[in-house]
């Protein structure tokens, strides 16, 4: 999440309804060409507008946030990092072996000393907001010394095709840096295997049994998603966040889709306004920041005058996801999975 609050929690639960392999922990890299022959092969790229060539396989890679870090991770490249940073929650533990080989340049945002000091052959980013002079640089100065940078193609709308779905572009980042470093066999794997889990949880909008709430009386549920509570008030999920192509995928609707924004500000008396079938809480637990946990966050609708009258609130027709999941990752697909269950429970699936 992209603001000051928009940190994660650990994961909470097993990531079988991503369906991921886990990643090499013996220093191999599962998926990838051979040493000799990967080190020989040449690649090139277009991230987020700009293209990037590679004489060989990058050796020391730098990921500049978490979501980065563990996609790399998930295709068995920790023997490719040079260094990682901004780590927002715990490392899942399919994940923490691997983890452990790559040093850690920076705990929070990486700055350009911090970049510099790693000596990288190649920077990835899951935003582009990281690539500011205040932070690790920009692309152009990178660029400038001869350091090829990539963006995660779900934060660069301008520059996708039309009709690429946030997931589809998740896989086409597998994809690419799977060609990058020579590990296309694992990438393809990976980017299939979400993709049988985002369609198992689509089984769910041909099943649908229809929303009752103040928004709804129409066959699509509606849905809040909370993931913040910042200084008393909440942020939701707005039209342009993954939450919308969840809903989609489900059969659900975001109730706040006419909100062009990821995750707004709004008030508790719009949440009541929009009376969602139910609400999607994101737990943020191990941040540690007051109103994080979802036990806090049902509490704060709980004593709410106006929120606690709805009959999601009163009837606990209340998910909880690891929020963290909620922003593109290679996790997402396991909050999809949950979501898709719930509703299940909840009965709004046959």
């Amino acid at each position: 999440m992209r603001h000051p609050a928009r940190l994660g929690i650990a994961l909470a639960l097993a990531l079988a309804t991503a369906a991921c392999a886990a990643p090499a922990t013996d220093g191999s890299k599962a998926g990838a060409e051979p040493a000799a022959q990967a080190s020989s092969r040449s690649s090139s790229l277009t991230s987020c507008g700009r293209q990037a060539s590679f004489a060989a396989p990058p050796k020391r890679a730098v990921a500049l946030d978490q979501t980065s870090t563990e996609t790399l991770l998930e295709l068995g490249l920790q023997d490719s990092m040079a260094g990682t940073a901004n780590l927002k929650t715990k490392i899942p533990a399919a994940y923490e072996a691997a983890y452990a080989k790559v040093p850690v340049i920076a705990p929070k945002i990486a700055t350009g000393e911090q970049l510099r000091a790693a000596n990288p052959d190649f920077v990835i980013g899951g935003s582009a907001d990281l690539f500011t002079k205040d932070r690790a640089g920009t692309r152009e100065e990178l660029d400038a010394l001869k350091v090829p940078t990539f963006v995660s193609a779900v934060d660069c709308p301008g520059q996708n095709p039309a009709g690429r779905t946030p997931f589809e572009l998740l896989f086409s980042d597998y994809e690419n840096l799977g060609k990058v470093f020579g590990a296309e066999e694992r990438a393809a794997k990976l980017a299939a295997d979400q993709r049988t889990a985002v369609a198992k949880a689509g089984e769910n909008a041909s099943k649908l049994t229809g929303g009752t709430g103040g928004t709804g009386g129409t066959e699509q549920p509606t849905v809040v998603y909370l993931y913040s509570v910042f200084n008393g008030m909440p942020y939701v999920a707005g039209k342009t966040g993954l939450p919308s192509e969840m809903s989609r995928i489900v059969g659900a609707k975001n109730a706040f889709d006419d909100v062009d924004e990821d995750w707004p500000e709004v008030s508790w008396e719009e949440v009541a306004k929009r009376d969602p079938d139910f609400i999607v809480i994101g737990d943020l637990s191990e941040r540690g920041r007051p109103g994080d946990s979802a036990a806090e966050k049902r509490a704060v609708m709980a004593q709410h005058p106006v929120v606690s009258k709805l009959a999601a609130v009163r009837d606990a027709k209340i998910l909880e996801v690891p929020g963290i999941e909620l922003d593109p990752s290679v996790r997402s697909v396991h909050a999809l999975g949950l979501l898709a269950a719930g509703m299940k429970d909840l009965g709004y699936v046959r």
